[in-house]
């Protein structure tokens, strides 16, 4: 217990920006187990988000609530998938080799394309995450209790992204040959532990969602086939992946999440 505690803050300090206890370091064998934990990371950043978004709801307008829940989850995990995301569109977009691509994704700096993708992003969850509290027009839902139905949504979104993502770790193969990006330890092996261990906890929250609506479990299809996709297209430009490839994985299977959830509602 007190091993498997050391690998859970491991991967609460790796992707995110909660304090965790002096004794927790960056072991390279800790942050190769820390993977079975990636999709819980989700159920903190979701329920960090829930709450904001439930305090400003109460003060501000339901659209500035979800802004300042947007808010929220960026700070919690310090941008670190919005950056991946901003650098995979710069050094896919202005690269035509892969080392042209790994030297512009390793680059610091944002460039147009990173800061249209990011414009584009943040906007399109936006208006997902504005739609998808909007549960009260859902006669399936109303039933229900509305709190529970987004807390369970949000939760779910910032789980099974993150398990789109990691999943690809466990079926390509790291694309830098040296050890300058902070990612790589987490690619170096993994079993199956991390394997079950990231499956349950990226789709438990889901699961749960499926009692109110069975119909719900159809959003994996959308998501999955987006994480294949890109899967594909980064196995084709720079044979594999990078961290920065994980991170943009999990901010499009995240909009992917809530675009198709809203879709869904229209036929059930």
């Amino acid at each position: 217990m007190k091993k498997e505690l050391h690998i859970f803050f491991t991967a609460l300090m790796f992707y995110t920006r909660i304090p965790c206890p002096a004794t927790i370091d960056h072991n390279p064998d800790y942050l190769n187990k820390a993977s079975r934990y990636f999709p819980l990371i989700g159920w903190i950043v979701g329920s960090v988000a829930f709450g904001v978004y439930c305090v400003f709801n109460y003060l501000v307008t339901p659209e500035i609530a979800v802004i300042f829940s947007m808010i929220a989850s960026v700070l919690v995990t310090g941008a670190f998938h919005e950056d991946g995301f901003a650098d995979v569109c710069d050094g896919f977009g202005g690269g035509w080799t892969k080392e042209k691509i790994l030297i512009i994704m390793k680059d610091s700096a944002i460039g147009a394309y990173g800061a249209i993708g990011l414009v584009l992003l943040l906007v399109l969850k936006f208006q997902g995450l504005t739609q998808l509290i909007d549960v009260s027009d859902n006669p399936k839902f109303i039933i229900y209790n509305p709190q529970c139905i987004i807390l369970l949504l949000l939760v779910s979104a910032h789980s099974i992204s993150r398990l789109a993502a990691i999943s690809i770790v466990f079926t390509r193969q790291y694309s830098r040959e040296d050890a300058s990006s902070k990612s790589k330890p987490i690619a170096q092996s993994y079993s199956w532990r991390e394997v079950v261990g990231a499956f349950f906890f990226g789709l438990f929250p889901l699961v749960i969602l499926s009692c109110f609506e069975w119909q719900m479990l159809l959003v994996l299809i959308p998501v999955f086939l987006t994480r294949f996709f890109l899967a594909r297209y980064f196995q084709k430009w720079i044979d594999g992946y990078t961290g920065d490839c994980l991170g943009a994985t999990q901010q499009v299977c995240e909009v992917v999440f809530y675009i198709s959830v809203i879709a869904l509602w229209k036929f059930i």
